[in-house]
């Protein structure tokens, strides 16, 4: 076992999940949600946080801001807490209350945008408020998660080739896509290193990445009420779109047999069921990035009756049936 001194030093990269016996479905599962920050943004804030004061962007007094749904916002707390800087994270009505406090433990300040931008929505009005603080302050440093190439390249550099070591006959991947981050620097290696692997985008219905109509959505992490600028859609080969009712499912599912995970981890392996359902084949290899744990969605995810549209019929026993 490492012996570290920094949080950001460890991250579990080897553990998947067979999902053939929980669920019957011929996914491995990807597990980035053990570290200390809960999740796979733990890999993003530290190259961002890194690239930032290699720069000398970051010094003594600095005080990081950034807007973020929940998770990359625990990460960033991790690390200012290690490193001796303030942070003041600003998300919205959509964060988890468990996330909050969390951040507030570690130390940050959390502001939370109530009030939607007419055009942009929710995270139109997380940005205008960091860029005025910005402006008015200029102790405050924002790293920008959606438009900082850190982002995409600490899984260039990390994520993509552990998979790759891992199964070097992969066929399919299956990423979801928030920022766009953790989907580009994959796909980005896989385009570059092992063309053959289809990179499949996983996205929240309502989202307008990829072009959808954009609509409320209430579990944070995947999707989008902006495009993110770090896409370039020429790297992926295929969009799947997941009803948050489906996400919710497919948490339960995975709980009723041990595995507690997060909201974006419910919506990759409900997209990854129903891509395959159409597309799958024996002896196909494919891989989905689980970016989270569980435990930060119990009032919310995993609430009885959150929200009642869940407890409908399951697209995903659907796939599952097409499958067997």
């Amino acid at each position: 076992m490492p012996v570290i001194s920094d949080p950001s030093e460890f991250n579990e990269e080897e553990l998947y999940v067979d999902l053939r016996a929980a669920l019957e479905l011929p996914l491995y599962l990807k597990c980035e949600g053990f570290n200390f920050a809960g999740s796979v943004k733990l890999k993003a804030a530290r190259e961002m946080v890194d690239a930032a004061e290699r720069a000398g962007v970051l010094r003594p007094g600095s005080v990081l801001v950034e807007s973020s749904s929940g998770n990359l916002g625990v990460a960033l707390s991790v690390i200012a807490a290690s490193r001796g800087y303030g942070f003041l994270c600003v998300t919205d009505a959509r964060c988890n209350q468990a996330t909050i406090r969390l951040m507030e433990t570690l130390g940050s300040r959390v502001h939370v945008i109530r009030e939607p931008d007419p055009v942009n929505g929710l995270l139109g009005a997380r940005i205008a408020y960091v860029r005025a603080l910005c402006a008015s302050d200029e102790r405050y440093v924002w790293l920008n998660q959606y438009t900082n190439p850190g982002n995409w390249r600490a899984h260039y550099r990390t994520t993509a080739p552990a998979i790759a070591r891992r199964f070097p006959d992969l066929d399919v991947l299956f990423v979801g896509a928030g920022t766009t981050g953790t989907l580009m620097g994959c796909a980005r290696w896989f385009w570059q290193w092992r063309r053959r692997v289809r990179v499949v985008a996983v996205d929240s219905v309502g989202s307008v990445t990829f072009g959808g109509a954009p609509a409320r959505r209430m579990i944070p992490g995947l999707g989008a009420s902006v495009q993110p600028p770090l896409l370039d859609t020429s790297y992926v080969d295929d969009v799947v779109r997941v009803e948050e009712r489906d996400t919710v499912r497919t948490c339960r599912r995975l709980a009723a047999r041990g595995f507690l995970f997060g909201g974006s981890t419910g919506t990759v392996v409900s997209g990854a069921g129903q891509w395959l359902a159409q597309h799958g084949r024996p002896g196909l290899t494919a891989v989905g990035i689980a970016p989270d744990l569980g435990e930060r969605y119990l009032d919310t995810v995993y609430c009885p009756g959150w929200p009642e549209e869940a407890l409908t019929e399951d697209p995903l026993e659907t796939a599952l049936s097409r499958l067997g």
